[in-house]
């Protein structure tokens, strides 16, 4: 891997806004991660022979609301509800496998840190967790779904 690659690669994580990237290549691995408004710190190693695949699920992320972390409300018939939104960009799973029972359906009450769906992201499984108390009142994404930063997710009325 050259230091252009290298670099090519950290302006995508920047214009992306990626929290988290890892990549291994030709017996390189790359890790890039940021860490608040600081520049992201990008650690490159060999990689190890006996590594496990990354398919191992990550630590939970807590689902931004907006992009500037400041809740987005809407209301629905005089009800305020807080969306919760995509903090990173993959694939939106309601369950942990094919045919296990979502998560969370409408309806469903809902307490805060509890997990609300996956999102896949270079082949690591991530927890999206509610930030808030309250009642899943929409799903907007369907399972299998693509979603982007800061795509909207679910539509909870918070208590």
């Amino acid at each position: 891997m050259t230091l252009d690659e290298i670099k090519q690669i950290l302006d995508l994580v920047r214009e992306h806004e990626l929290a988290e990237f890892e990549l291994e290549q030709e017996g390189v691995k790359l890790r890039v991660r940021k860490k608040g408004q600081d520049a992201p710190a990008v650690v490159v190693s060999p990689a190890h022979p006996l590594s496990m695949p990354m398919v191992a699920a990550g630590p939970p992320v807590t689902a931004a609301a907006t992009s500037d972390a400041s809740p987005e409300v809407t209301e629905t018939e005089g009800v305020e509800l807080a969306v919760v939104k995509s903090p990173i960009v993959g694939t939106f799973y309601r369950a942990a496998e094919p045919t296990a029972a979502p998560f969370v359906n409408v309806g469903d009450t809902v307490r805060k840190n509890q997990v609300l769906c996956l999102i896949e992201a270079m082949k690591l499984m991530n927890e999206i967790v509610s930030e808030y108390d309250g009642e899943i009142v929409q799903v907007f994404v369907e399972n299998g779904q693509p979603v982007q930063y800061g795509e909207r997710l679910f539509a909870v009325r918070a208590r």
